[in-house]
């Protein structure tokens, strides 16, 4: 943990970048490190977690981290959780709350709105649970059987 506000702490100095500092364990060594670089890389999901993800699989070569855990400064949104089961982290460890972290951009917004968020932690977490068709976000499924075409070329090709 003492790592990842390391790398949280860069943010201060370094432009472009959140106080939200991640790394990614196994055995005891630090396999994956990440720092929030969403406005440097012009990419909202380069979040400090989602980065240590993508730093521990490139130095692997593997798209699974079954059975790592991950340490981060701040408790992850769901897109980053949502990452985290993807690549089979088997604990999460978070220093700062949801809450901080909402107290943190109010903070910032009362200096300059573009801090403010459109989307609350706890909002997302509800749209993400949502079936598909009950979101805010419109949705419309479209060229299926062009879709389910590629899936059977590509399971010929592979298998």
């Amino acid at each position: 943990m003492v790592r990842a506000i390391e790398i949280a702490r860069e943010s201060v100095d370094t432009p472009g970048t959140l106080p939200y500092g991640a790394v990614v364990v196994k055995d005891g060594e630090i396999i994956g490190e990440g720092l929030n670089r969403s406005a440097a890389n012009f990419d909202p999901t380069s979040h400090g977690e989602v980065e240590a993800i993508r730093d521990a699989c490139r130095r692997l070569s593997l798209t699974s981290l079954k059975g790592a855990d991950l340490y981060t400064s701040g408790e992850p949104c769901s897109m980053c959780v949502a990452t985290m089961y993807q690549v089979g982290i088997k604990r999460l460890f978070y220093a700062g709350a949801a809450s901080d972290s909402a107290a943190f951009f109010q903070r910032l917004a009362k200096h300059d709105p573009k801090w403010t968020r459109s989307l609350s932690n706890q909002e997302l977490r509800h749209q993400v649970g949502l079936r598909i068709n009950d979101r805010d976000m419109a949705a419309t499924q479209m060229l299926k059987e062009d879709i389910l075409a590629v899936y059977e070329a590509f399971i010929d090709r592979h298998t």
